[in-house]
């Protein structure tokens, strides 16, 4: 029941991370954002995009064009987020070796 906990499951699950990353350069359409994101399924992608604009993390605006458009922007808080999302990910560029001889290790020991 930890707020902090449920927002932190909220933001870090794969593909809010990937959506952000996707809206970091400007406004995408919802078949932009499906497009750029391979195996997003629509159910998926629509649930994360409503969960991120609940926790003000992304602002949608309805475009009047023919047919009916939904823009999705990042927003200021989101914006926050991007240093720790930029560190995270120069992590996993860095330590990607070591992550692996450390799976090896454990998998070998486990087939023992």
């Amino acid at each position: 029941g930890c707020p902090s906990r449920e927002l932190f499951d909220q933001i870090v699950d794969k593909w809010s991370m990937m959506i952000l990353t996707v809206l970091d350069p400007g406004p995408q359409r919802f078949n932009a954002i499906k497009r750029l994101l391979e195996g997003v399924s629509q159910k998926s992608l629509t649930q994360t995009l409503r969960r991120l604009e609940r926790n003000g993390l992304v602002t949608r605006q309805v475009l009047a064009t023919s047919p009916v458009a939904v823009e999705y922007a990042m927003s200021d808080l989101g914006r926050t987020l991007l240093p720790p999302f930029r560190s995270l990910y120069l992590w996993t560029k860095e330590n990607m070796k070591q992550v692996d001889a450390a799976r090896a290790t454990f998998d070998a020991e486990a087939a023992r």
